[in-house]
């Protein structure tokens, strides 16, 4: 058998133009390829996941950034934060008597005139960054290793071309199938363009060319999505897309080209989005990512009883003991972090269970609180912790607002992916007076705690989006401003250690990622059971409402999840009771 003409990793264009001279070769006509694939999305697909070649694919990020190539094949992890809509591109053309295509690039590869075979397309473009909060473990031992390997590698290149530096500045080289053309940059740019994105010295460092502008702590990039309903991609949400990275610092939009076509639409992005400072990935396949993607390794295991059991006790023993050996506080912690918005009637969110942790202090929070902290960054792949102040309420930007000068959505600290904790430090919380952005801002937390929605500001109107967040509140005594679903006094008895073994934390990680999306019901004989013993709770306590009452039903459901369990037992409902009749204890 003949091997492939290109390679898909290092010359994916390559395969894009093969297959598309193949589909004209064979008769196609160029206009039916308007919205839809011929061939090349099917031949990426095949390599990535029957071939195994999606390991081999590096993530772009903003430690790869440095030794990635342009016009390489990447993966990009990140979460959509701004849809810009929609541009019109040169889809298909004719070079002579032969049809090019510009898909899946941002210039033309071959001279491009205009003319009546010119064939106008049209792509989405999404404004991604890396997950909010995200933490450094979810990047993958072989992947660190081989970021590591590579960087040095890119540095003792960026040595060696400093030193041909004057060698090579007269000389481009162009990809191609048959391999590294060079020819002079001056052949290249005819009529001041670029004649091919291709154009860049072999071995070249993309950061070596985008230098210092690069945002290298929180890498966004601009994804540009072709054939794909508008409905399969949403704001906020969180998707591995891979395809192929483009860079060009020296292209320019044609003003008169780009007022005919997109109305300006395509410069606002280069002025608002540099290539020098968002790289461009022009995507082939994207697939959304729950939390258990991030998982670098987890157990290949069924969540069987009697493992899970085992998981359950190691991790309620690591939070007992982080906890100042406060076994109520462990077991409430470990139902708040198995909780998660499954269902919504109007506007109840169904599943969630906010914790609100009192007796803290400025003085016990270094002691307690930090170490809590360190364990939910350890536990959970998007964490983040928010010290609330007066100050910071009437100055944060938490609710994201449309900029209508730039078209932008302006991100705020309350825009975040599904799964996110957040912690809530309210010890530093004193008297003072909220200014009206301080009011606002109280008010999008309390709607955020209640509802699990956001309010995003279109200045004009709101919009809610709904969000799935698990929220922690450190304070002294009950939350005015975050109202939680459970209140609990904390008593700590001991300042334990919270030192924990590699392997463990990769068990637990898996636990909680994994019995958290568990399919759950009630069986009708346990149905009428706790129907009583809510009639008999309401008797006892008239203050007991239907917010108590979903409340206890979700800690219930959370409990025989804890078990690996996909059905409520009577044990584990009496388990919920003797919780929450502690609880009430600790509040008299």
């Amino acid at each position: 058998m003949v091997g492939l003409a290109y390679d898909c990793l290092a010359n994916p264009l390559g395969a894009v133009r093969s297959t598309f001279e193949k589909a004209i070769a064979s008769g196609s006509d160029p206009a039916s390829f308007d919205g839809r694939d011929w061939g090349a999305v099917d031949l990426f697909r095949h390599f990535l996941f029957e071939d195994d070649g999606l390991t081999q694919v590096p993530i772009l990020n903003s430690a790869t950034i440095r030794w990635v190539q342009p016009n390489t094949l990447v993966r990009f992890r990140g979460m959509i934060q701004d849809m810009l809509g929609n541009e019109f591109y040169v889809g298909a053309y004719k070079d002579g008597s032969v049809w090019r295509t510009n898909k899946f690039t941002d210039v033309p590869q071959f001279p491009m005139d205009t003319s009546p075979d010119m064939r106008l397309w049209e792509r989405r473009m999404l404004y991604c960054i890396p997950v909010p909060g995200q933490n450094s473990w979810t990047e993958s031992p072989s992947e660190a290793v081989m970021y590591r390997s590579m960087n040095s590698a890119t540095q003792q290149r960026e040595k060696r071309q400093r030193l041909d530096v004057e060698a090579t500045d007269n000389m481009d080289c162009n990809v191609s199938d048959e391999g590294v053309e060079c020819s002079s940059a001056k052949k290249l740019k005819e009529d001041g363009h670029l004649q091919s994105q291709e154009s860049i010295t072999e071995g070249t460092s993309s950061s070596m060319i985008m230098g210092p502008d690069v945002n290298r702590d929180s890498l966004p990039c601009l994804i540009k999505i072709y054939d794909c309903p508008e409905s399969d991609l949403k704001l906020n949400e969180v998707f591995e897309f891979v395809g192929v990275f483009t860079f060009d610092p020296e292209f320019k939009v044609d003003k008169d080209e780009c007022d005919d076509f997109t109305n300006g639409f395509s410069e606002d992005v280069l002025v608002h989005f540099p290539p020098n400072k968002v790289p461009r990935l022009h995507c082939f396949i994207h697939r959304k990512l729950a939390v258990h993607d991030f998982l670098p390794r987890s157990p290949t295991v069924e969540p069987k009883p009697h493992l899970v059991k085992e998981f359950r006790e190691a991790l309620l023993r690591h939070l007992t003991a982080i906890l100042g050996n406060d076994g109520v506080a462990a077991h409430f912690m470990l139902l708040h972090l198995l909780s998660t918005v499954y269902s919504r009637v109007e506007t109840v969110a169904v599943g969630k269970l906010s914790l609100n942790l009192t007796c803290f202090s400025k003085e016990s929070v270094p002691v307690f609180g930090t170490p809590l902290r360190l364990a939910m960054k350890n536990l959970l792949p998007f964490t983040q912790c928010i010290s609330l102040t007066v100050d910071y309420l009437n100055t944060a930007s938490l609710a994201p607002r449309k900029d209508y000068e730039t078209n932008r959505l302006i991100t705020g600290a309350l825009q975040l992916a599904e799964g996110s904790h957040l912690i809530f430090d309210e010890t530093h919380l004193e008297a003072g007076t909220l200014n009206s952005v301080g009011v606002e801002n109280a008010r999008v937390l309390k709607t955020l705690m209640e509802l699990q929605k956001v309010e995003y500001d279109f200045k004009f109107y709101k919009l809610d989006m709904a969000a799935d967040v698990k929220m922690l509140i450190l304070s002294e005594g009950k939350s005015n401003i975050l109202p939680a679903d459970i209140v609990l006094p904390f008593h700590p008895s001991s300042v334990g250690s919270s030192e924990v073994a590699a392997e463990a934390l990769e068990a637990w990680r898996w636990y909680l990622a994994t019995l958290r999306s568990l399919p759950h019901s009630i069986e009708p004989e346990m149905q009428k059971v706790i129907e009583n013993d809510l009639v008999a709770a309401r008797q006892e306590d008239r203050k007991l409402g239907t917010q108590d009452f979903s409340r206890l039903l979700t800690m219930g459901r959370l409990m025989s999840m804890s078990f690996g369990e996909t059905s409520l037992s009577l044990e584990h409902w009496q388990m919920v009771k003797e919780l929450e009749r502690l609880r009430k204890e600790r509040l008299k």
